[in-house]
């Protein structure tokens, strides 16, 4: 389980920095400063929490758990819903797609699943 966590870990760095380097470049022509902010903000979750699925993949080698287990499981489903939900709201707007503005309601969704995460980490550590 662990040397999934780590291969997610680092494709999802990988994206982290190709999107952020979009973000910082080419996305200010498309799109007002708040929606870049935004989307930084989706970058950033992203990457903190890329991190903390090598911190459990590495962990999980170590001392194996089903919390550590739900801890990467948390991180990754947050990163979908809260980070890739900042991005599709970005792309509405660099399209003036009109409708799909609900999407973020599901943002706070994937900061929760965040929260879940650390918790089930620290609990994971705590039991070992």
């Amino acid at each position: 389980m662990h040397k999934s966590f780590l291969v997610w870990a680092a494709a999802l760095g990988a994206l982290s920095v190709i999107l952020g380097a979009f973000g910082a470049h080419k996305l200010k022509e498309l799109v007002p400063p708040e929606t870049v902010s935004t989307f930084q903000t989706g970058v950033t979750y992203q990457f903190y929490h890329v991190f903390a699925l090598l911190a459990v993949g590495i962990l999980y080698a170590h001392m194996p758990s089903q919390q550590l287990v739900w801890a990467g499981r948390f991180f990754l489903f947050g990163i979908l819903l809260f980070s890739g939900s900042l991005y599709v709201l970005t792309l509405l707007k660099a399209t003036e797609t009109v409708g799909l503005r609900g999407i973020g309601a599901i943002t706070p969704i994937g900061g929760l699943l965040f929260i879940a995460g650390w918790i089930s980490l620290l609990i994971g550590v705590l039991k070992k």
